[in-house]
């Protein structure tokens, strides 16, 4: 079993802590996408994140590829709470060391009201689980977040879930992950284009 999972695009208004605020992709994401599929063809299936900026190209490209297309909330990007909407210059503006401390420590420095890792990594790997279950032995496409990619890499790899924002995780990048019976899984290549 392989399965790809591809961040959206760039959403409209640039670049901020979205979570889940349902901003479509921009133009620029649109074209981040189609430009990260453009000649691939393996994927027998998509799952997607229910917000817009993956859902809306999912379907799309499902569409133009005649593939399945299953919805999927567990894959939404973690809730920031407080940060939601705001850059990082806007989080710092109001406390210079907020983004230094949760970085070096996101489970005991999260924002007020956000989701907590514990949680948001126990609902993503929840849903993974039930994707390898249900489609056992095919390659899945999954549009989602790069949150939730980091989480999936961080499991696969076996780190620390404190450790996920170490990843790097581009617009339109995509992660392969190859899963062979009797053995765990590989994460095959990160924040590539195939």
């Amino acid at each position: 079993m392989i399965v790809d999972l591809i961040r959206h695009g760039e959403p409209l208004g640039g670049r901020r802590y979205r979570g889940q605020i349902d901003d479509p992709l921009s133009d620029k994401g649109w074209q981040q996408m189609w430009s990260a599929v453009a000649a691939q063809q393996p994927w027998q299936l998509i799952v997607t994140s229910t917000l817009s900026r993956c859902r809306d190209f999912a379907w799309a490209f499902g569409e133009r590829q005649g593939l399945k297309v299953f919805e999927e909330a567990r894959f939404q990007e973690i809730g920031f709470g407080d940060w939601e909407g705001k850059t990082a210059a806007e989080v710092c503006a109001e406390d210079p060391e907020r983004l230094n401390k949760f970085f070096t420590d996101p489970v005991a420095c999260k924002p007020d009201s956000a989701e907590t890792l514990i949680d948001f990594s126990t609902r993503v790997i929840a849903a993974w689980d039930d994707v390898l279950r249900d489609h056992e032995g095919k390659h899945v496409l999954i549009v989602t977040h790069a949150g939730v990619i980091r989480v999936l890499t961080a499991h696969v790899l076996g780190m620390p879930i404190e450790h996920m924002f170490r990843l790097q995780v581009g617009n339109a990048a995509i992660n392969r992950i190859q899963i062979d019976a009797g053995r765990p899984p590989v994460l095959v290549t990160h924040n590539a284009r195939l």
